[in-house]
């Protein structure tokens, strides 16, 4: 595919490709269409193009379309694909001399569909792990797992219940931090002057304690958890009483626990569901670079998603636009924004392909890690390279950082020295692949 790739075009299917504005791109264009036999490309001219073309006279205007077929709805995440069976080429024309600059034309590059229909999902959907039930759930179930999770953990320490629900379920991180330094100095008053009565009392409706804590949740479960209760009582120069929370007396012999209460409240982190990598060993397969991704790997609902495809058709001609790289990039990044997350496949030299989900800011260290973890010997120095031969050195730059989203296969390359003394070593060959991963490979269809 030199032709296509030294125009920086990628044969995903449903991919738009245009030419229009050089000659020496229209000519390189057209000479590419030499190689849609061998490589069993489906190729349809949009009508308005050959309509155009044939206005400009580079194409004689007898020439016509012989048969055109609507394009197929490409699902969100679809890699290049493993196009088979015999070529087929949707026009019926003779090519003429390289075009000229004003000529423009646009060809859809098509996968062919299985006869059985739409291939099963690469994985079902995105799943966490509840870090304190073990659960795990769907990502649109991760939140109320987690409130169950942290409810039945008050039967064992309610305080410690209560800080998690103040970090975890109080979105703004501002307030949970005015939250908590106003709640510590409440316990630090009452642990550095036990004698005064003044400090172990605390006013509902001070203007303080409303506006900072007691509009988040969790706040009057941690104080009633480390020994307060509410009390009704008169106020100093007025007749009307009020509610105060008071401590009691028993909590006096136990400052010390009280010291390390506050010290818990100020030092903990919300409680976050882990990404479940659903890790996978496949055997070996033509079909690596195939992925169908169910739509929990997308920002996007299904709506926008179709709404997205829409306004792309829209503007094929505003991708032909000459643009600068700086404006390329600027755009190819608002893009990678779009995805939350990311199915990566690792293929080994023996054919063997790993494959694991990962949040798609995440950085390239994490894969390097997750491919060690699944290897025998985690000593084994190796390089993985993108799509294209792309060496990944920098460990630092997250997934959507270098365009690995929302999928990707990649390959794994061994130092070869290495391994040649590895294999030299050895009595047997062996899988570099830890044995129980081997003994789950599954088929990839």
């Amino acid at each position: 595919m030199g032709s296509w790739a030294a125009l920086g075009w990628d044969t995903t299917p449903g991919q738009v490709f245009a030419s229009q504005g050089s000659a020496e791109l229209s000519r390189s264009l057209w000479n590419a269409l030499s190689l849609l036999s061998r490589r069993r490309l489906c190729v349809v001219v949009r009508k308005e193009l050959m309509a155009e073309a044939a206005a400009s006279e580079e194409l004689p205007a007898e020439e016509k379309v012989r048969e055109m077929l609507p394009l197929p709805a490409q699902r969100p995440g679809a890699a290049r694909p493993v196009l088979r069976g015999s070529a087929r080429l949707f026009i019926n024309m003779t090519l003429p001399k390289p075009p000229c600059a004003q000529f423009g034309a646009c060809f859809y590059l098509l996968q062919e569909q299985e006869e059985e229909g739409a291939a099963a999902p690469s994985v079902s959907g995105v799943y966490f792990i509840c870090p304190l039930s073990g659960a795990i759930v769907r990502k649109d179930q991760k939140e109320k797992q987690l409130r169950e999770a942290i409810q039945a953990y008050f039967s064992v320490d309610p305080v410690a219940a209560s800080i998690m629900e103040i970090h975890t379920f109080n979105r703004d991180r501002e307030k949970v931090r005015l939250c908590v330094e106003t709640m510590a100095k409440y316990l630090d008053n009452i642990y550095l002057h036990p004698e005064e009565e003044k400090y172990r009392k605390i006013k509902l409706q001070n203007k303080v304690f409303q506006e900072r804590i007691s509009c988040l949740e969790g706040t009057h479960k941690f104080f009633q958890a480390v020994g307060f209760e509410t009390k009704t009582l008169p106020v100093p120069g007025q007749e009307a009483t009020e509610e105060f929370y008071v401590l009691k007396e028993e909590v006096l012999s136990r400052l010390e626990e009280l010291k390390d209460r506050k010290e818990q409240l100020l030092s903990s982190e919300p409680v976050r569901a882990q990404l479940h990598r659903q890790l996978t060993l496949f055997q070996p397969s033509a079909a690596a670079a195939r992925f169908e991704l169910p739509h929990d790997f997308f920002n996007l609902s299904a709506e926008e998603l179709r709404r997205e495809q829409r306004l792309r058709t829209e503007a094929v001609e505003k991708a032909a636009m000459l643009r600068t790289r700086a404006m390329r990039e600027k755009e190819e990044q608002r893009e990678m924004r779009k995805y939350n997350y990311t199915l990566l496949r690792v293929r080994f030299p023996d054919g063997y392909i790993l494959q694991g989900t990962f949040y798609a800011r995440e950085s390239v260290s994490v894969l390097y890690n997750f491919v060690r973890e699944a290897l025998r010997d985690d000593w084994l120095p190796f390089e993985l390279l993108g799509p294209g031969g792309l060496k990944l050195t920098d460990e630092s730059l997250a997934f959507n950082e270098c365009g690995l989203v929302p999928s990707a296969l990649l390959s794994l390359a061994w130092d070869a020295a290495v391994m040649a003394d590895v294999e030299a070593a050895a009595e047997e060959q062996r899988s570099p692949l830890r044995p129980e991963l081997l003994a789950r490979a599954q088929s990839l269809s």
